[in-house]
């Protein structure tokens, strides 16, 4: 997807595949990945100008897809507990003080808006 949106416009699964840094996915994953993609509802597939080709564009934005694969990640990991989420990453990844501050002052926020 991060492809489909830097590309800007329509792209043939070639065109995508040589976006990606080598080892280069093999030619049919892209295709079966793109195929997935489309089926969720998440890419539209079209003809280009030739009429042989088929060229991939998003169909959502990158934060409503993030949304939704955060939301699947939440539910499917987490058993739906965004306390469960964030502490898995609280515990895993190595936050920096600053990273704890910001962290919590988007938490204190939240609280103050509601």
């Amino acid at each position: 997807m991060n492809i489909l949106w830097d590309i800007q416009r329509g792209a043939c699964v070639a065109d995508i595949q040589q976006q990606f840094a080598e080892p280069r996915p093999a030619y049919t994953t892209v295709a079966t990945f793109l195929k997935i993609l489309e089926q969720k509802g998440f890419v539209e597939r079209r003809k280009g100008s030739t009429g042989k080709t088929l060229l991939y564009s998003p169909l959502m934005t990158r934060e409503r897809y993030r949304r939704l694969v955060m939301n699947e990640v939440k539910d499917t990991f987490f058993g739906g507990s965004v306390k469960s989420l964030v502490s898995f990453f609280a515990e895993e990844e190595e936050l920096t003080q600053q990273d704890i501050r910001e962290l919590l002052s988007l938490i204190q926020k939240r609280n103050h808006d509601d």
